[in-house]
């Protein structure tokens, strides 16, 4: 048995410009500027890295735990509420979860976001029943580049690491699944450039463009 483990954000969602305007617009109305290099670096991992970052340099201090959580829930709704009603799939995106189902393959989502950008993702997707697991921000305690996220994935689709892919399109993500001794593709994303995902065993230019063969040759 093999497993392919899906982050969603730059991979199957096309949330980039999304998050980007969540941060950009919240931060403002505190008076905080996130600039396109702070969310750029960020990209792909916890939103309290971001905040303590951006917030202390800013000169408000530092934050609390309270206070993270509250800036954290006021962005992941801001976004949220950008993507309701014109969700970003990335193009492929269906297909290949579809095409890796049928070929066998147990698939599932291993993402750094909260439950109810997962949920929505899913939803958005309408892949509502094509994944066997899915681990969120909520599941794990240590943020992508650490492993957490991808090792309690494969625990929960009863696949050893060295069985899974990973998709992903984020450094701290690519990192993540080598340290979790997976196999990794990237897909280049408006976030991420080639130059920047080396680390990956391949990387495509789009999700259109992965093949289950491809998946299969990694794998074998």
């Amino acid at each position: 048995m093999h497993a392919a483990i899906f982050d969603l954000d730059g991979t199957l969602v096309d949330s980039y410009d999304a998050h980007y305007e969540a941060w950009r617009t919240i931060s403002a109305t505190h008076g905080v500027a996130v600039t396109v290099d702070d969310y750029y670096r960020h990209f792909g991992r916890r939103n309290e890295d971001l905040l303590r970052e951006c917030w202390l340099r800013a000169g408000k201090g530092e934050l609390t735990a309270d206070e993270i959580h509250a800036l954290d829930h006021e962005k992941e709704a801001a976004y949220r509420a950008l993507v309701a009603h014109r969700f970003p799939i990335m193009d492929g995106a269906r297909e290949l979860v579809a095409s890796l189902r049928t070929a066998g393959f147990r698939t599932a989502v291993g993402s750094s976001g909260p439950p109810a950008n997962v949920a929505l993702a899913i939803e958005g997707l309408a892949l509502a029943n094509a994944f066997d697991a899915v681990v969120t921000g909520r599941d794990v305690k240590r943020s992508k580049p650490d492993p957490e996220c991808f090792l309690l994935a494969a625990e929960r689709l009863s696949v050893p690491p060295e069985r899974c892919v990973v998709f992903e399109d984020a450094p701290a993500g690519i990192a993540a699944a080598k340290a979790a001794g997976m196999r990794c593709i990237a897909i280049t994303s408006k976030g991420h450039t080639v130059e920047r995902q080396g680390e990956a065993d391949i990387v495509f230019p789009t999700v259109k463009t992965v093949t289950v063969a491809a998946v299969r040759a990694l794998l074998a």
